[in-house]
């Protein structure tokens, strides 16, 4: 099992990168997150690798931080849910805005990852929504948790019930309410977390 690469890169696209390790080129499929991270053609890169088997494939994911490949672990592991739709899935949202989906029941907001119907989302949610907790990515779990104490305070409950109300899902609304101080009342809470949101989670 190849659980890392260490070398330097030979060739990059937004799908995939070669990295040369002991003066063999290996191919990984990466995410747009690690193709932002990774360095130019001719740098030195490591990534942590995932390596899948097939009769006819021995394919390689590479991820520039451990968390994502966690993730991707998680999300491959449902049923119906290969190794492309988890690229896709880490491609269209950060690593731990899929927890905070994941977390929340926020299946809609999934589908907008290329591949992902609401079946398919809502099955990845419901397999999953338990396990999250347990995941222990990094202090994505401290986030995660921030939002369940959120969501056990009246009035951050109906911060987060009036940003859904204006549009925003689930998960954005619970993770901007879920940075505040959880002692602010609710008008507060909204007032605080509207401006996070204007800046972007």
């Amino acid at each position: 099992m190849i659980a890392s690469l260490n070398g330097k890169i030979i060739y990059k696209d937004e799908n995939c990168a070669v990295i040369e390790c002991g003066g063999v080129g290996l191919k990984c499929f990466i995410t747009r997150d690690t193709y932002s991270k990774l360095g130019n053609v001719g740098d030195n890169a490591f990534v942590h690798t995932c390596m899948t088997v097939k009769e006819d494939a021995l394919d390689l994911y590479g991820f520039s931080r451990r968390g994502e490949l966690e993730v991707f672990k998680l999300i491959t592991s449902v049923s119906g849910v290969g190794a492309k739709i988890g690229l896709a899935v880490l491609s269209a949202f950060d690593y731990e805005k899929v927890l905070l989906f994941l977390a929340s029941g926020d299946a809609k907001s999934l589908t907008a990852a290329q591949g992902v119907g609401i079946k398919l989302a809502q099955r990845m949610v419901l397999e999953l929504k338990d396990k999250v907790g347990a995941a222990a990515v990094g202090d994505v779990l401290e986030t995660v948790n921030q939002v369940g104490n959120a969501n056990a305070n009246t009035s951050a409950k109906e911060a987060i019930e009036a940003l859904v109300s204006l549009g925003y899902s689930q998960s954005e609304a619970s993770l901007a309410v879920g940075k505040l101080d959880g002692a602010l009342n609710t008008d507060d809470l909204i007032r605080g977390a509207l401006k996070i949101l204007a800046r972007g989670i």
